[in-house]
């Protein structure tokens, strides 16, 4: 949209607008400040309209694990589903600061909306009937399977991304690799542009500058499975890591604060080649909408710190991880996210195995209770030393993920 608003008002109107505002960092500044502020002076009336509905947290409470509903009986009826709020204050930012043309805009909003709506009428379910689980894992695996399955056939297949390009609305996607040529006492480089499904079927490991395989011919399906587990696995680990006061709302800014910072010297081929990393041209608006995502999610956390005013619900987890998914996709740094990730990797874990073991060792547990923050509440640790010893380890996890990109 800024984009459209610059040409109307020096075209149209002849006014003179400052070029920096069509710059990426530009964008990204008041893409985050756009977000916050919209989360933060709509939190107050968002909340109180949850409460009107009695949209109220319902607590976790079984036979196996009664400490669990004792700990967090006070959040009892909280407001829940202000996820939404977040995705509301990101969409805006969206519409104002990034290009609307460029295909990267386009998947990010249909993650956005497809994911938010399961979100959101999962928590629907949860609510409007007692003791339900919301939706079946199955029907949450089929549509975040759909979603993810659209954009590998999009990032693989060129057959079908023409088809998103026909009459040239979109911006087609441009990738190139940039090579270093020595020459006498500097050195020189020149890019080559790859086709989608070359760049697409890399895959990269933090800390090593070249892919460490690139798939091909029939083994284009290992690529497309490995992609579309990402997604749905990141929205699934960040879904479940969304359990105490500040929690996910923490770790979630410095994940996507990392992503952002890739997406922007990747967009720009001196950036690239310094640090020898993929040239992928408009992934300046991968930037300016996680800059979005960090910046509602700080707004967020105004009134999700302990003790919590409102929580996010599947509403905003399930979407801001399949964000996250997404955007590693797009910037082939997958294995990245699961080390900055670590966090959500671990939570998704400690499920996985306690499933594992109460089915296969007659009902025995590995942890206390899982997701993995419970298990240190159940040791005695106060909550908000959980969060923020969980909030650490994430910042270095983010810190080491940053450095990987010199340290290559």
């Amino acid at each position: 949209m800024i984009f459209y608003l610059i040409h109307f008002l020096e075209n149209i109107l002849g006014f003179n607008v400052p070029a920096a505002f069509e710059y990426t960092s530009t964008r990204m500044m008041l893409s985050a400040v756009t977000s916050l502020v919209i989360t933060i002076f709509l939190g107050p009336l968002f909340i109180r309209k949850l409460q009107e509905l009695k949209i109220g947290q319902t607590i976790r409470k079984d036979e196996e694990s009664p400490l669990l509903g004792q700990l967090h009986h006070k959040k009892k009826d909280t407001p829940t589903m202000g996820g939404a709020l977040i995705l509301t204050s990101m969409l805006i930012a969206m519409l104002i600061w990034m290009n609307v043309r460029h295909v990267f805009t386009l998947i990010l909003l249909m993650t956005t909306l497809v994911l938010g709506f399961l979100g959101g009428w999962d928590d629907f379910l949860k609510l409007k009937f007692k003791n339900s689980k919301g939706l079946s894992g199955k029907g949450k695996l089929l549509i975040q399977g759909f979603l993810s399955g659209f954009i590998v056939l999009y990032l693989l297949f060129p057959s079908f991304s023409e088809k998103i390009h026909t009459g040239n609305f979109f911006h087609p996607l441009v990738v190139k690799e940039i090579q270093h040529v020595p020459l006498k006492s500097q050195a020189q480089h020149h890019a080559i542009t790859l086709e989608g499904s070359s760049y697409a079927a890399r895959i990269y490991i933090p800390f090593f500058k070249e892919p460490v395989i690139i798939f091909s011919g029939a083994f284009l399906v290992i690529a497309a499975f490995f992609m579309m587990c990402v997604i749905v696995g990141s929205s699934n680990a960040v879904n479940l890591t969304d359990g105490l006061d500040g929690l996910v709302s923490g770790c979630l800014i410095m994940v996507a604060s990392c992503l952002a910072m890739i997406a922007f010297v990747s967009n720009n081929i001196d950036f690239a080649s310094y640090l020898n990393i993929l040239y992928i041209e408009g992934s300046g608006e991968i930037a300016v909408y996680l800059s979005a995502f960090v910046g509602a999610c700080i707004g967020f956390l105004w009134y999700n710190g302990y003790p919590a005013e409102v929580f996010m619900g599947d509403t905003g987890s399930l979407p801001l991880g399949g964000i996250l998914g997404v955007s590693a996709v797009l910037l082939k740094r997958e294995f990245l996210l699961a080390l900055i990730g670590g966090i959500f990797v671990a939570e998704a874990i400690s499920v996985i195995l306690q499933v594992a073991s109460y089915r296969l060792r007659n009902k025995k547990r590995i942890f206390l209770c899982a997701p993995l923050h419970h298990h240190f509440e159940y040791k005695g640790w106060p909550e908000t030393k959980v969060v923020i010893r969980f909030w650490i380890i994430g910042l270095l996890l983010a810190i080491i993920g940053i450095a990987s990109l010199k340290l290559q």
